[in-house]
C-alpha cells in the first residue's frame, strides 16, 4: 500500500474533486471509490465524497495494492529508448494504439509493455498496469514514458501538470506560415456536433498552449517544430487547424483526402524531457525521424 498526504488549498471543494485534481495520476471515479472504501482520512475521520473542504485541511490517502487486469500480455517487439527500475521510455511506431480499447482489443502498447514489465508496473487508480502518464495517437509515433511503480507515476504526472515534462513533436503542415515561429493559446474541448472529434472552446473547454517553430518551408507546406506546454487530445492537430495549417495526412481535422504512402497525420514525438523521479537529475531523450516521415520530406523538396 501507498499512503499520501494532501493538503486542502480551495474554499468548499469537493474530496472527491480535490483528490482528482492534487492526486496525480488518480482519476474522479477512482478517487470516489477510495472515499467509498473509507481510506481518505481527515483528522482520523473519514472523508465522503461530497465533503466540502476548508483550505489546510490534511487528507490522508491510504492507495490499495493493484488488482490485475484483463488484458493479455503479448510479445510485440518494443523499441526502448530508455529503461530502469523506475520508468521505461518506448519509441511508438505508427498503427499501434496505446491502450486497448473498443475496436483494439490487443496488439497495443499495453499489451507489450506488461509482457515486457512482468510485475513491475505501476497501479495508481486501483488495477495493475503499466502507467502511461501520457498518450500519443494510433497514426503519431514517437517516445512514449510509462511508470513501473506508483512512486514513479506520481512523480512524472506531477511534472506533466508543472511543465517539466517536456515534449517537442515534429510535423509537417499544409500552407505556408508568415512568422518563424508563434504560440497557439487556445482551450481545447469535445466537438459540439462530432464528439469523436477536439475542437477550440473558449468557454468550455481545457486550457492547451503550443508553441511552434518553423524548421523548413516547402511549395505548400512547412516542416515545424512543436513544443506542448499542455497534454489536451489531439492538442497540435487541432491548434494547427485553427490556424488554417491542418496537419499533412489529417483526415480528420484536414482534407479527407489521404496522403499517398502516410497511414494518418504526419507527426512525430521527437524529442522529450524529465526529472528521473528517483534522482531528480534531468533526463533528455531523443529519437530521429522515421523513415516514413524522412520520405514525405524529400518528396516536399522535390
Amino acid at each position: 500500500m501507498t499512503a499520501l498526504r494532501q493538503t486542502a488549498d480551495r474554499e468548499g471543494e469537493r474530496a472527491d474533486s480535490f483528490l482528482a485534481r492534487t492526486v496525480p495520476g488518480l482519476t474522479r471515479s477512482a478517487a470516489q471509490r477510495l472515499l467509498e472504501e473509507g481510506r481518505v482520512t481527515c483528522a482520523g475521520r473519514p472523508v465522503k465524497k461530497n465533503d466540502r473542504l476548508a483550505p489546510g485541511q490534511e487528507l490522508e490517502i491510504v492507495l490499495p495494492d493493484p488488482e490485475p487486469v484483463e488484458i493479455c500480455p503479448q510479445n510485440i517487439p518494443l523499441d526502448v529508448v530508455y529503461e530502469d527500475g523506475d520508468v521505461i521510455v518506448v519509441n511508438k511506431p505508427v498503427g499501434m494504439v496505446v491502450h486497448p480499447a473498443p475496436g483494439h482489443p490487443d496488439g497495443t502498447l499495453v499489451n507489450a509493455l506488461l509482457y515486457h514489465c512482468g510485475t513491475s508496473l505501476s497501479g495508481i487508480n486501483g488495477q495493475l498496469r503499466p502507467g502511461i502518464v501520457h498518450r500519443i495517437d494510433r497514426d503519431t509515433s514517437g517516445l512514449i514514458i510509462a511508470a513501473k511503480n506508483d512512486r514513479a507515476h506520481l512523480a512524472l504526472a506531477a511534472q506533466l501538470q508543472d511543465h517539466t515534462l517536456a515534449r517537442v513533436y515534429e510535423a509537417v503542415a499544409v500552407g505556408g506560415f508568415r512568422e518563424d515561429s508563434g504560440t497557439v493559446d487556445a482551450p481545447i474541448g469535445r466537438h459540439p456536433v462530432d464528439r469523436k472529434k477536439m475542437a477550440v472552446d473558449r468557454r468550455n473547454g481545457r486550457p492547451a498552449v503550443t508553441h511552434w517553430t518553423v524548421l523548413a518551408r516547402y511549395p505548400g507546406y512547412t516542416h515545424l517544430e512543436c513544443r506542448l506546454e499542455t497534454g489536451r487530445t489531439h492538442q497540435i492537430r487541432v491548434h494547427m487547424a485553427s490556424l488554417g495549417h491542418p496537419l499533412l495526412g489529417d483526415t480528420v481535422y484536414g482534407s479527407r483526402k489521404p496522403w499517398p504512402g502516410l497511414a494518418g497525420q504526419c507527426l512525430h514525438a521527437r524529442k522529450l524531457r524529465f526529472l528521473h523521479p528517483s534522482t531528480g537529475e534531468p533526463v533528455e531523450l531523443e529519437c530521429p525521424l522515421p523513415d516514413w516521415f524522412q520520405r514525405v520530406l524529400k518528396q516536399l523538396d522535390r
